[in-house]
């Protein structure tokens, strides 16, 4: 019985260290930059984006759709987002569309696992 519950919790622990993904201190680096990334749950780039990350719970992802797809957020109607994905830069700068995440290094200099 103790070597089960031994077992049983070391596989616990394993587990919830494969939960997270090889780019969630990438992820990080780019939220600590105040780069904000903004899609809609609807969107496939959106999702291809995410793919291309990992699906890192990481990323500094802005919600912009309502959950009906009636509209956009107030957050998002203040960014004055007008397409999905678009990624903002703390300098002000903007990319849309999906963006490699060698590309997202380059412009600004988080290093990728």
């Amino acid at each position: 019985m103790k070597w089960t519950i031994l077992f049983i919790s070391a596989l616990l622990l394993l587990l919830a260290a494969c939960n997270g993904s090889k780019y969630d201190t990438f992820a990080q680096c780019l939220s600590d930059k105040n780069v904000k990334f903004y899609g809609a749950f609807w969107c496939p780039h959106c999702a291809h984006q995410k793919e291309l990350l990992d699906y890192s719970e990481m990323i500094p992802y802005v919600e912009c759709s309502l959950p009906d797809q009636s509209g956009q957020t107030e957050v998002c109607i203040q960014a004055n987002i007008t397409n999905y994905p678009t990624w903002e830069f703390s300098f002000g700068d903007r990319m849309t569309g999906v963006i490699a995440p060698q590309e997202l290094s380059n412009k600004t200099s988080c290093p990728l696992p």
